[in-house]
């Protein structure tokens, strides 16, 4: 795990692409229940690539950098 600008520097795979965002900071644990990921997306507490995304639905692929709190992850196929 890197540091980076304040941000912890993770590594996610994923077995496929696309991802919905939401689905993504569940599944990592990022946040407790879908209905919070929804939440926190909708309030533009995340970004993609160093964007704010609003949209939940979002497609997330290999690649991408999602940033949400202290976390930075690096998204990968596996």
């Amino acid at each position: 795990m890197l540091k980076q600008g304040g941000y912890r520097m993770r590594k996610v795979t994923i077995s496929s692409e696309p991802i919905e965002l939401n689905k993504l900071l569940k599944f990592e644990s990022l946040v407790g229940s879908g209905g919070e990921a929804n939440q926190v997306i909708t309030e533009g507490l995340v970004s993609v690539n160093g964007e704010v995304e609003t949209r939940k639905r979002k497609k997330i692929v290999a690649g991408d950098i999602v940033a949400f709190g202290n976390e930075k992850m690096l998204i990968q196929k596996g």
